[in-house]
């Protein structure tokens, strides 16, 4: 997922340790310069196939190349800049999605050249911040919860009061994300609250529930606490679904909850540019990438839940029997509230977060 969703996790929530060399060697390079390519794709690194460049040359022809964004506000800020140009296709978190159509930078998408659409799950195509995939294709979607060391904690944890008011057997081995909206989201749902809270006083009244929390943490940690869950650093941490399951891949132990309070539903998305001269080409990517084959490689390869109904029934069943969380339905998924662009109140988030981490 930064000021305001960081990268979507950032490039930490990509499992990017294992593919960005692979990633920036094969895809990068075969595709040549953004001269010669017929689409430039702006993209986290290790988000898509090592060879997705030969593939999609093999099946139209054409020629991608795909440069690397680390986060959201970094390819944001190239757009916004320059208005959309020098790129054709850009892979950014529903909220950003929200801001690029605000903005009239985005194309939209001419669902006649995209009928592998129909892959997608009826939830996919009515996430509020676009209903109807107007503008923009949902990629991998997901939820944020409690990863956990089973065989070291007592009881299950079931609440975010487990995170945030720790059992003394847990005290100093919890961790926490660090994001402002995942941080904020814990102390939010711990009172009741919306992850898109915009109210002054109940971004205050969560403030205040994460001050005292920070008293009991092991760190603040958005990109190695299922390693520290792995070497017994830590027993409890604040995480999203699919980097708990790069924990489970080290130690069986390790489980993912979702709190009975509710969490957060995140989604990373597919847009084209409206300032893109190749946008047949651009509808023609987004066509390839929702085959179902296609799709199916970033829940195998990233174990992250892809919305693309026969991708997901295209995966071995030992997926889903090693990793629970990957078997979580649509429908479950979609229980779960969307994160949304907060407009002015983003600042009250950022402020919020400063003031908990500067605090004794």
């Amino acid at each position: 997922m930064t000021s305001a969703i960081v990268s979507t996790h950032a490039g930490a929530w990509r499992k990017a340790a294992k593919w960005a060399s692979v990633a920036i060697g094969a895809v990068v390079l075969q595709a040549g310069t953004a001269f010669s390519a017929d689409l430039v794709i702006s993209n986290w690194a290790g988000y898509m196939a090592p060879d997705i460049a030969e593939s999609f040359k093999a099946a139209t022809g054409l020629e991608i190349e795909v440069v690397n964004h680390a986060t959201n506000e970094e390819i944001m800020g190239k757009l916004m800049a320059s208005q959309g140009k020098g790129f054709d296709i850009v892979f950014v978190s529903s909220p950003f999605a929200e801001i690029l159509n605000y903005q009239g930078l985005v194309e939209p998408l001419d669902k006649a050249a995209v009928p592998n659409l129909a892959n997608l799950y009826p939830e996919a195509a009515a996430l509020a911040y676009d209903p109807g995939n107007a503008y923009s294709v949902p990629y991998t979607w997901g939820t944020t919860g409690l990863c956990y060391r089973s065989d070291v904690v007592k009881t299950t944890p079931d609440s975010w009061l487990n995170l945030l008011q720790p059992s003394d057997d847990l005290k100093g081995k919890v961790t926490m994300l660090a994001t402002d909206r995942w941080l904020m989201a814990a102390g939010l749902l711990a009172k009741g609250y919306s992850v898109n809270e915009t109210d002054p006083a109940k971004i205050d009244e969560a403030k205040a529930l994460l001050i005292e929390a920070k008293k009991t943490l092991l760190a603040y940690d958005d990109t190695t606490f299922y390693s520290k869950l792995v070497s017994g650093e830590a027993s409890l941490v604040h995480a999203w679904d699919g980097w708990c399951n790069y924990g489970i891949t080290e130690n069986k132990d390790i489980k993912f909850v979702v709190p009975k309070e509710g969490s957060d539903l995140w989604v990373d998305t597919i847009v084209v540019l409206k300032s893109s001269e190749k946008k047949d080409a651009a509808m023609k990517f987004i066509n390839f990438i929702l085959d179902a084959k296609n799709h199916a490689w970033a829940a195998q390869n990233i174990l992250y839940k892809v919305p693309n109904k026969a991708a997901m029934e295209s995966l071995d069943p030992a997926l889903s029997q090693q990793y629970p969380n990957m078997a979580m339905s649509a429908a479950e998924l979609a229980k779960y509230e969307l994160l949304r662009d907060l407009g002015a109140a983003q600042r009250d988030y950022s402020r919020a977060v400063s003031e908990i981490k500067a605090a004794n």
